[in-house]
C-alpha cells in the first residue's frame, strides 16, 4: 500500500486575503470545483471575519453554501473567535479551523486578545460544537500560528508551543496544525519541533502550514515529512501572507507541494495536469497580482511519474 498523504488548498482563504481585487464568489467556487475535480478533498474556502477587516470575505456565507454542493469537498473555514465560529456552525460548516498564536505579540494583533483568551474561546468553540450534537460531524482543528517565530515579537519560546498543544489537545482539538505563519522555520527547527510533538497527541492528526517567504518551505514539508505529518497546507500560486503581520509573504505553492510529494513516492491523489490547467486559470482570474511556483513553468521532468494509489 503507498503511502498517502493529503494537500489541503488554502488559496481561497491564505491566498485571497491580502489582495485588493475582490475575487467575484462565482470565480471562488470555479477554483472550488476544478480544484475537487483535479483530486482534491478538503478546501478552506473562506473565513468568518468582519467584512470591515477583509472585505474580501464579504461573501463568507454565498461561497461556503456553494461549496458545500460540491460532491466530493470537505469545505473548511477559517475563524478566528468564538462569534466567527457561531456564525460558521449556523451556515453548516464541515470543519472549523481556529487559528490563535504562539506569539502573544501577533495574537494581540491578529485576534485583539491575549492567548490565555483564545485558549479560552477554543474551548468554549468545542463545548458548542458537541452541545449542538455535531461531534463526529464538524471538525475542529487547532491551529498555531507564529510557532517557529514572529516578526512582531521575535523569537517564539518553543516551550509556549508545546503548552499550546496540550492545552488544544485536551480541551478536545479533531487536528493540530503547527503553522509557519511569517517563514521564519528552518528545517532543523521543524524537525525538533514536530519530533517532539508527535510524542505528545496521541492518535489526533498533525497538520503543517509553511510558508515559503525565505525559501525554505518545501524543505520544511520534507522535514514534517519524517516527523510522521501527512496533513499539508498549501497555496496555488504560492498566494498569501497574514495581514497582520508584516512582512509574511506567500505559502508553499500547492502545484510545486504536490510535485515533491509525488516525486518523493507519496500518494496525493491529485491529477497534476488539471492542476496546471487551473493555474492557468488562476493567472487570468488575478492578472495584477504576482504568482509564484516552479512547476507552472518548468512543468514536470520527462522522468516524472505520478504515484498511483492502489
Amino acid at each position: 500500500m503507498t503511502d498517502q498523504v493529503t494537500v489541503r488548498e488554502v488559496g481561497l482563504r491564505d491566498g485571497l486575503q491580502l489582495i485588493q481585487q475582490i475575487v467575484p464568489a462565482n470565480n471562488k467556487l470555479d477554483w472550488c470545483r476544478d480544484q475537487v475535480a483535479a483530486g482534491f478533498t478538503e478546501i478552506e474556502v473562506t473565513s468568518f471575519v468582519p467584512p470591515s477587516v477583509i472585505p474580501q470575505f464579504a461573501d463568507a456565507a454565498e461561497v461556503l453554501e456553494g461549496a458545500k454542493a460540491i460532491a466530493g469537498l470537505r469545505a473548511a473555514v477559517l475563524v478566528l473567535n468564538l462569534k466567527g465560529a457561531l456564525r460558521a456552525f449556523d451556515q453548516g460548516a464541515e470543519k472549523i479551523v481556529f487559528v490563535l498564536s504562539a506569539s502573544a505579540a501577533h495574537n494581540l494583533a491578529n485576534v485583539r486578545r491575549p492567548i490565555k483568551d483564545s485558549v479560552t474561546a477554543f474551548r468554549e468553540l468545542v463545548a458548542e460544537r458537541d452541545r449542538r450534537g455535531l461531534k463526529g460531524t464538524v471538525e475542529i482543528s487547532g491551529a498555531i500560528a507564529t510557532a517557529f517565530g514572529c516578526t512582531i515579537q521575535g523569537e517564539v519560546s518553543e516551550r509556549q508551543v508545546f503548552e499550546l498543544v496540550e492545552q488544544l489537545a485536551e480541551a478536545g482539538a479533531d487536528e493540530l496544525n503547527i503553522a509557519d505563519t511569517v517563514g521564519y522555520a528552518d528545517p532543523a527547527q521543524v524537525r525538533r519541533i514536530y519530533g517532539q510533538v508527535a510524542g505528545m497527541v496521541g492518535k489526533i492528526p498533525l497538520a503543517a502550514h509553511f510558508h515559503d517567504t525565505r525559501g525554505m518551505g518545501l524543505a520544511n514539508v520534507v522535514m514534517a515529512l519524517e516527523a510522521g505529518v501527512r496533513r499539508f497546507d498549501a497555496s496555488l500560486g504560492g498566494l498569501g501572507g497574514c495581514p497582520f503581520a508584516p512582512g509574511a509573504s506567500g505559502n508553499i505553492a500547492t502545484e510545486d507541494c504536490v510535485y515533491l510529494l509525488e516525486s518523493m513516492g507519496l500518494a496525493t491523489g491529485i491529477d497534476f495536469n488539471r492542476l496546471l490547467t487551473l493555474r492557468e486559470k488562476l493567472d487570468a482570474w488575478l492578472p495584477d497580482e504576482q504568482l509564484y511556483g516552479r512547476l507552472s513553468k518548468a512543468r514536470p521532468s520527462k522522468i516524472f511519474d505520478p504515484v498511483t494509489i492502489l
